[in-house]
């Protein structure tokens, strides 16, 4: 039986059965931080959009606190890099190529996170794009559905993925990389992709508002102008004078750290993050 003093927002811990012990070994009076046996312990997390930038930084954050991880990206070689970035050994994660934008592909990917790794705590949605042709006048209806397809429709998939070991076992974080371009609309952004954040910030609104009583916490990160590849697909270059003042990719990944490592009882709902200028 489980320990009365058991709480599942505090204490993740799946072996709490019939047959265990009827002492909840994790749990502390006036509990003020995550047990230290689940500081100490394997934690599992996913980050998509592993391969590159923002997903690269986090899985080389969560690495340093020991983190196994299931990085998920468009092509294996980027993510195997990743891989080597953060130190991470062959026992402590798993590279799967896959588009988030694909249904079943999402749902496969899950099912072999699940089978390695049993529930995991932790989902980084960091999978996203955009096109040099952004603007109303100009994006092609190939290029809306891309980006809508990627940045929202693929957050949507890999939460419906992964979140419900998360709600049965009344534990879990999912950390949604979205944008500044969440709260306003402007050109350098584009239609499609203001459209996707939007969707990712009201996506994140909507997991706290039914499933935070299932001990589960989203959090949407803001971050403004980021030096990552997808400045690549800018109409055209930043000025170069210009690199220097933005956010780098690890500063949003201390973001992501500060929403997972807060103990369970608190949520960071959204982290609006800009370069200071």
């Amino acid at each position: 039986m489980i320990h009365p003093n058991h709480n599942p927002w505090v204490c993740p811990f799946t072996c709490h059965t019939a047959d265990q012990s009827a002492e909840c070994v994790s749990y502390k009076p006036a509990i003020t931080t995550l047990p230290a046996t689940y500081l100490l312990m394997k934690k599992h997390g996913v980050i998509t959009g592993a391969g590159t930038g923002v997903g690269r930084a986090v899985a080389i954050a969560l690495a340093k606190e020991g983190w196994k991880l299931a990085l998920i990206g468009r092509t294996k070689e980027t993510l195997n890099e990743s891989a080597t970035a953060a130190g991470l050994s062959d026992d402590d994660h798993l590279c799967l190529a896959a588009s988030v934008s694909d249904w079943d592909a999402v749902n496969e990917t899950a099912k072999q996170v699940h089978e390695r790794f049993g529930p995991i705590d932790l989902l980084v949605n960091s999978a996203g794009t955009n096109t040099p042709k952004r603007q109303l006048f100009e994006v092609s209806q190939e290029d809306y559905d891309k980006i809508v397809n990627i940045n929202l429709n693929g957050t949507y998939y890999t939460i419906q993925a992964f979140l419900p070991p998360m709600r049965q076992r009344k534990f879990g974080t999912i950390v949604n990389i979205v944008s500044d371009a969440a709260i306003w609309g402007v050109p350098l952004a584009g239609a499609a992709y203001t459209i996707s954040k939007f969707g990712q910030r009201g996506l994140t609104q909507a997991i706290n508002a039914e499933d935070g009583k299932n001990g589960i916490r989203a959090c949407a990160i803001l971050p403004g102008e980021i030096e990552t590849p997808l400045l690549k697909l800018r109409p055209t270059a930043p000025p170069a004078e210009s690199y220097a003042s933005m956010l780098q990719p690890e500063d949003v990944a201390a973001c992501v750290m500060l929403a997972v490592n807060l103990p369970a009882r608190a949520v960071v709902q959204e982290l609006l993050v800009r370069p200071r200028r």
